[in-house]
């Protein structure tokens, strides 16, 4: 099981840096959508780093990977959210490159986070 702060993880560091982006991204965006995507995307960017924090903090490496395959959802989540934001025109192509980019680093970081776990805990 994983022993150090979850603060010290750089997946976490990078999921809160992605909840910024999202929280910056939807204070552009129509107000009649306050309570429809810009809540969703919110909703979602918060949940990376919150399955990432409480699943470090559970009994076990299986509970974590767990947790993990959870903040996953949630990051395809919001880059689903993100992709209809700009189609609808809420923000542009180039507003969001640096945000799916990061989007990509923590997938691949997720997984191979939850791969060694699910190693480790066989």
């Amino acid at each position: 099981m994983l022993k150090m702060s979850y603060k010290k993880l750089q997946v976490w560091q990078k999921s809160m840096c992605l909840a910024r982006h999202a929280y910056v991204l939807t204070n552009k965006f129509p107000k009649d959508e306050l309570y429809c995507l810009t809540s969703q995307i919110r909703r979602a960017a918060i949940s990376i780093p919150s399955n990432i924090a409480e699943g470090s903090q559970r009994g076990s490496d299986k509970e974590f990977a767990r947790f993990l395959l959870i903040a996953r959802g949630s990051l395809v989540e919001l880059e689903t959210q993100l992709l209809l934001a700009e189609s609808f025109g809420y923000c542009e192509s180039g507003e969001l490159r640096k945000v799916f980019s990061l989007i990509e680093e923590i997938s691949r970081m997720l997984y191979s986070f939850r791969s060694q776990l699910s190693v480790q805990s066989s």
